[in-house]
């Protein structure tokens, strides 16, 4: 039962990272203004409960992101397939990086999990 829940907040987590990093831009949209490009709007409307749960949640995907980047190439790949084969809700998507054989694939997949949770387990974000 416990580990159920730590598959299932883990693989929550994954999810809201994928949506959370599909939304990052690297640079500006063409068209854009330099001098307005890292303006934020105002969040007057919000209560002080939502500011610290938007705050909270964006430093936990920070966090996460810099841990995911942090593993090594083929973790990194399988960790990156698995979050969006869960924010998709769908099993299709795959990486010519990974081996094509599903056992070895498991098994990346598995040590990449293992990997990920001993570190965010270190740094407090699980």
């Amino acid at each position: 039962m416990m580990r159920n829940d730590i598959d299932n907040i883990f693989d929550a987590l994954l999810t809201d990272w994928h949506c959370w990093a599909s939304n990052f831009r690297h640079v500006s949209q063409s068209g854009s203004c330099a001098m307005f490009t890292d303006v934020k709007s105002s969040r007057q409307w919000q209560d002080a409960d939502e500011v610290l749960d938007n705050a909270k949640h964006n430093s936990t995907m920070k966090a996460l992101d810099f841990h995911i980047s942090e593993l090594e190439p083929s973790h990194r790949t399988a960790i990156q397939i698995k979050a969006r084969n869960l924010y998709t809700g769908v099993s299709v998507w795959t990486s010519a990086r990974l081996p094509a054989d599903p056992m070895e694939r498991a098994a990346i997949l598995m040590a990449a999990k293992s990997a990920l949770m001993t570190r965010l387990s270190a740094a407090g974000v699980m």
